[in-house]
């Protein structure tokens, strides 16, 4: 225990407390409508951290050794791909069959697949460091092939924005790994490009264009012009404005919001930020995403300073999840970005999320821990 990074631990347990804090302030206008119990999502809250906190002991106290195990890594793929598969048969939520309910749990299997996939990567790319220095595109193949076939699954679904941070996070490790600067370079920008006309041309052909749902097409046209659908699709951005705007700079006061009295749809999940900027001002707002910055910014420099191949993709992959995860989730709040449902890591209520994310920051503070 005297081994403990206290610049992860520290800034870790602090997230904890304001998250459970503002879910506990954002969700009781709605746990009480729903369930009778205005601390019905706060409680549920605590029992995830405490879960979360059990699973990061848990890969802290771990031998380096067993992680680096074949057949446990093989078995961890069966798993992750056999709950891929059935979640595809759960009941659909918002058009979306995301989870596995296990009665008084919901598991989200895209969720244990950040965790796994960022765990074969980190491995499969250490076992070929000498392929990389010699034929780099040899190497890479098995962690690409792998995510080709998580993508059709997830996309099933669907999922694309937790496909967009799995595939940023595989290929930041991959690039990570040797991979030569430029062929980096030209293959980031090409993707970005890419990205772009794809964007654009959704926005010229709009329901004409192929692979396109109508709901996927309606999280656009909110992105676009969030006011014209203000009754609609655009209601969560438009009442995100609202509630950042009121806030100003101090905010109007802990528990004092309005736009969480039923104008903003599940303001304790994907908008929970915009309540924040509505309580707590934008100082609240900068302080809690400092303190999220900061713990990103330690665990990079963690995996940068690490002598182990392997160690330092885990924890390269860890602070990539955990920042494009914040960005893609800031982005939507702020209309930056198209809302995607991804929460925002350690703030946001949920289980899945806060259990696999405390586990990954268990394995960064297990590497930190050897390196010492």
């Amino acid at each position: 225990m005297k081994k403990l990074d206290y610049y992860i631990i520290v800034p870790y347990i602090t997230l904890l407390f304001l998250g459970v804090l503002m879910v506990y302030s954002s969700s009781s206008f709605v746990a009480l409508t729903n369930t009778q119990n205005s601390a019905a999502y706060f409680r549920n809250q605590l029992i995830y951290i405490t879960m979360g906190l059990a699973g990061l002991f848990f890969f802290y106290f771990l031998k380096t050794s067993l992680l680096k195990n074949k057949k446990i890594l093989a078995y961890a793929l069966g798993v992750m791909f056999f709950l891929l598969v059935v979640v595809l048969f759960a009941k659909k939520v918002n058009g979306a069959s995301r989870w596995i309910s296990l009665g008084v749990f919901n598991i989200q299997p895209v969720e244990v697949t950040k965790f796994i996939l960022l765990w074969y990567t980190a491995y499969i790319l250490s076992r070929k460091q000498y392929a990389i220095e010699k034929n780099w595109t040899q190497a890479v193949w098995p962690p690409f092939a792998v995510l080709f076939l998580v993508a059709v699954l997830v996309l099933l679904q669907p999922d694309a924005g937790s496909l967009v941070i799995i595939g940023v996070v595989m290929t930041i490790q991959v690039f990570s790994s040797g991979m030569p600067f430029r062929v980096g370079f030209a293959s980031t920008a090409a993707f970005s490009g890419l990205l772009g006309i794809y964007i654009r041309a959704i926005y010229l052909f709009r329901d004409k264009m192929p692979g396109i749902s109508e709901y996927r097409l309606e999280r656009f046209e909110a992105f676009w012009s969030p006011f014209t659908l203000a009754e609609g699709a655009g209601m969560q951005l438009v009442n995100s404005y609202y509630a950042l705007s009121r806030g100003g700079v101090l905010g109007v006061g802990l528990g004092r919001s309005v736009q969480k009295t039923g104008y903003l749809p599940e303001p304790h999940t994907d908008f929970i930020l915009a309540i924040i900027g509505e309580e707590l001002g934008l100082a609240g707002v900068f302080f809690l995403l400092s303190l999220l910055f900061f713990l990103i910014i330690r665990i990079l420099y963690v995996g940068i300073k690490s002598k182990d191949t392997f160690s330092s993709l885990i924890c390269i992959g860890v602070g990539t999840l955990l920042l494009i995860q914040s960005v893609i989730n800031i982005g939507g709040v702020v209309g930056w970005l198209p809302i995607s449902g991804v929460t925002l890591p350690f703030i946001s209520y949920g289980g899945s999320s806060m259990i696999v994310l405390s586990c990954c920051i268990g394995l960064v503070l297990n590497v930190q821990k050897n390196s010492r």
